[in-house]
């Protein structure tokens, strides 16, 4: 009798109680998988998994103390056999990269079905990389060389498009009439990235683009 192949177990990684808790109930009543363990961050994850290493690991990109990033990271060194599926609101190809590099075999977004989830888990099990549609569209827009190759801290093509001309030194306004957008929608990529760089003010921006060769000092 040949036996019936090994259901795959399943870890949820995601801080935010309420959706992880949701996902597993959601998930939970396929027979498909398994869903054998949750954890909070990136750090329970890790200690869990030294304890039960599951198959495959549900992870968010955002986390306190140690991201999806690097969380990835850390599972694939430490557990070459676990697949890490990236379940996140982020879609920008800045985390899409860093996710793929770091081990991650699919990058979905958290409004995706259950069903297309379950489809996704199945598909890395058998070698194959999943993403959502939007996020392999700007990762192919990348493969042909359609946006900076260099990543920024999770920057957005457009909001690195902003920081060159901020630091080429041209106000909103000329930001905004060079890009075609408004001048509120400028300022709301600014206030982004100051975010994203951890930077108060446009002289800290436009150091910033110095270090990284955005611009010529």
């Amino acid at each position: 009798m040949i036996a019936a192949p090994a259901v795959p177990t399943v870890m949820v990684v995601d801080d935010q109680t309420l959706f992880r808790r949701g996902l597993m109930m959601l998930l939970q009543s396929d027979t498909r998988i398994k869903i054998v363990d949750d954890a909070a961050s990136g750090a329970e994850a890790m200690e869990k998994m030294g304890k039960n290493a599951a198959d495959i690991v549900l992870l968010d990109i955002k986390m306190p103390v140690m991201d999806g990033i690097e969380t990835t990271r850390r599972i694939i060194n430490a557990f070459p056999k676990t697949k890490v599926l990236i379940l996140t609101t982020f879609e920008n190809d800045g985390y899409v990269v860093q996710a793929l590099q770091a081990g991650a075999s699919g990058y979905l977004l958290k409004d995706s079905q259950p069903e297309a989830i379950l489809s996704a888990m199945l598909a890395i099990m058998s070698g194959e990389r999943v993403m959502t549609q939007s996020v392999a569209d700007q990762f192919l827009n990348l493969l042909n060389g359609s946006v900076p190759k260099e990543r920024y801290d999770g920057m957005t093509r457009r909001e690195v498009e902003i920081l060159k001309l901020l630091g080429q030194g041209l106000t909103n306004k000329q930001i905004a009439y060079r890009l075609k957008i408004s001048e509120k929608t400028v300022r709301n990529h600014i206030s982004n990235f100051y975010a994203k760089l951890g930077v108060g003010d446009r002289s800290q921006a436009v150091l910033y683009a110095v270090r990284k060769g955005l611009v010529e000092p």
